[in-house]
């Protein structure tokens, strides 16, 4: 096929805005962008000279280019951000949807309210407050809520069925409404002290405490007094560690950093003037080279998803090119008006610089990994005399109780380190139990065969966790599958089974190979395993759980719910129906002879 003609291409493309789509021979999509003039934009690909090596390589695959004229910059935009979350194109940014933010609860569906997390539809009648950007930032409020005001936060059903306090009311973390310790008059003025609270209004509720204080002593309350002092003092307290004094609203602070091809975004949550956490991004930098041109892709991906809260003001470290844009975007979605600014003073300027130094240590750091990873697996080239780095390593482990659950883990490592969604686990089955051998067997027959099909990629290095037998079964398994280019290398622990006395085996020539304690080849190796140690054991966990929890019952075809629950009542448990002859099966209601005959034969073969 000939070179893409740009030139051509170029002399029909309209000056509109709009969006590109760029494909390679393949068809296969590679980017999408948008412009508000779009044949200005394109040209720019194509100049003779400036270009990033990371523009160049794209603009080196483009065969086709696709555009769609859109009416508005900001309909572009909505556009390209569609199509990048639809598509996934491998030069865009990519940012994976968060699961729904949590939130706190307040119910209102009797007259002591509990206080609780939530996090997905909300259904149930009450008050939400939120959302906060993690769930250990709602425990955080959770925990300090109960230290405070005392609102129960145990469930419904607990409430319902006590009949003395519990350790919550001991410890002062509770005021015992379950057994009427405290009236409905109090426990509501602790539920509007807690709602003031986490609406952000926290000068109005320490004037209020103040107040209520003031006027409990000059009853000589003086009890009640010294809680509300109490309660003012913990606010304050709050209120000068967390508080942003002149800001008030919600609002968001964005900050960019880029170098040495990596990327840090940090996020910081401001909602009624309180800090409530930050989050750290790390999205693959794809042409980008400035946090204008990095906060230009991310910022769409992340706020323009129905999940997500859009705040009043979102502050920047760097403003991208198409601010006004995305601010006009922010505001449709939100329905409301969204400002994006980076020139703040005062208050908002030290939490932007905040920001700003978190994110630029955090690439620092993120920058450091990858040089100590680059080290490792040169290390381990030369360790092994590889001719060239390896790229790609898997490893095996098997995890099982005396033989139950069987369950096979493959972790998978990159240049980057763990790239855990190529991690694959195997749930082994017709073996006998305990079998490793024949459990490993299965497992990279398993795995091998996908790749041989071209289901994935395969790796230059093979880890067994395990010695010369295990081995063994994987040379002989790749052997049969024609698998070649893989080296095999076997993790056997030592006699002590500490760390630092592992030895090495190697799969086409079975030598052995002891590696110092403080070898990078060896601390890489003891990473991949002790992953592949880790996965399996989980997975194992899951699935004896699962078996564990599961009754005999359910295996059973025609045995619904219904039946299983007359059947559990009538024997009293699973052991029962098990041990009851098919003449006591039969005068189960909604239990037939063939039925009974049926349940009989699954229990008893």
């Amino acid at each position: 096929m000939d070179k893409f003609d740009h030139k051509a291409f170029l002399t029909t493309l309209t000056s509109r805005a709009g969006v590109y789509q760029m494909y390679d021979k393949a068809g296969k999509l590679l980017y999408v962008g948008k412009a508000k003039n779009l044949k200005k934009r394109v040209s720019s690909y194509f100049r003779a000279s400036g270009l990033a090596a990371k523009t160049m390589a794209l603009v080196a695959r483009i065969d086709d280019i696709q555009v769609t004229v859109t009416s508005t910059e900001v309909d572009a935009l909505l556009l390209e951000h569609n199509l990048i979350k639809s598509e996934q194109p491998p030069y865009n940014i990519l940012l994976r949807d968060d699961k729904s933010y949590p939130y706190i609860f307040l119910s209102n569906e009797d007259k002591f309210p509990r206080l609780s997390m939530h996090r997905g539809a909300k259904r149930r009648k009450g008050k939400y407050f939120g959302p906060y950007p993690s769930a250990g930032a709602v425990r955080e409020s959770l925990h300090f809520l109960q230290k405070v005001f005392q609102v129960r936060q145990c469930e419904d059903s607990y409430f319902a069925n006590r009949s003395r306090p519990c350790l919550q009311y001991q410890i002062q973390r509770c005021t015992a409404p379950c057994v009427d310790l405290v009236s409905t008059e109090a426990y509501s003025a602790q539920v509007a002290s807690t709602q003031l609270f986490l609406r952000g209004k926290s000068q109005e509720l320490m004037v209020k405490l103040a107040d209520d204080m003031e006027l409990a002593a000059s009853k000589l309350k003086y009890e009640q007094a010294a809680v509300l002092r109490d309660q003012l003092v913990q606010l304050q307290h709050v209120q000068a560690s967390q508080g942003i004094e002149g800001v008030s609203g919600d609002l968001d602070i964005v900050a960019a950093a880029v170098s040495g091809g990596c990327s840090c975004v940090q996020v910081l949550f401001v909602r009624g003037a309180r800090v409530l956490g930050s989050k750290s991004y790390y999205p693959a930098v794809k042409l980008a080279e400035s946090p204008g041109e990095l906060l230009s892709a991310f910022l769409p991906q992340y706020y323009l998803v129905g999940t997500r809260l859009i705040p009043g003001e979102i502050i920047l470290n760097e403003p991208p090119a198409d601010r006004d844009t995305l601010a006009q975007a922010f505001s449709l979605q939100a329905g409301r008006k969204v400002k994006l600014r980076s020139r703040v003073r005062d208050a908002r300027a030290r939490w932007l610089q905040l920001a700003q130094q978190t994110a630029q240590t955090n690439l620092q750091s993120q920058l450091d990994g990858r040089k100590t990873a680059f080290d490792r697996r040169q290390a381990l080239q030369d360790t092994l005399g590889l001719p060239e780095m390896p790229q790609r390593m898997e490893c095996f482990d098997i995890s099982h109780s005396s033989g139950e659950a069987t369950v096979a883990s493959c972790v998978v490592f990159d240049q980057n380190g763990p790239c855990k969604s190529d991690y694959r686990k195997f749930n082994i089955e017709n073996i006998i139990a305990g079998d490793d051998y024949a459990a490993m067997q299965q497992a990279l027959t398993r795995r091998y065969k996908r790749l041989k099909a071209g289901e994935g990629v395969l790796p230059d290095i093979l880890f067994i966790d395990g010695g010369k037998g295990q081995v063994s079964q994987a040379m002989s398994v790749l052997e049969e599958l024609q698998v070649g280019g893989v080296e095999v290398i076997g993790v056997a622990k030592g006699v002590t089974r500490k760390a630092g006395f592992e030895t090495l085996i190697r799969g086409d020539s079975g030598r052995e190979i002891q590696l110092p304690g403080d070898s990078a080849a060896l601390h890489l190796i003891q990473h991949i395993r002790d992953e592949a140690h880790r996965f399996a054991i989980t997975g194992h966990r899951a699935r004896r759980d699962k078996k564990r929890k599961t009754s005999l019952l359910e295996a059973i075809q025609g045995v619904g719910a219904k039946r299983r629950r007359e059947l559990l009542r009538h024997f009293g448990s699973a052991k029962g129906v098990e041990n009851a002859s098919v003449t006591e099966l039969k005068k189960i209601s909604g239990i037939s002879a063939t039925l009974a005959q049926k349940i009989y034969d699954h229990l008893h073969h």
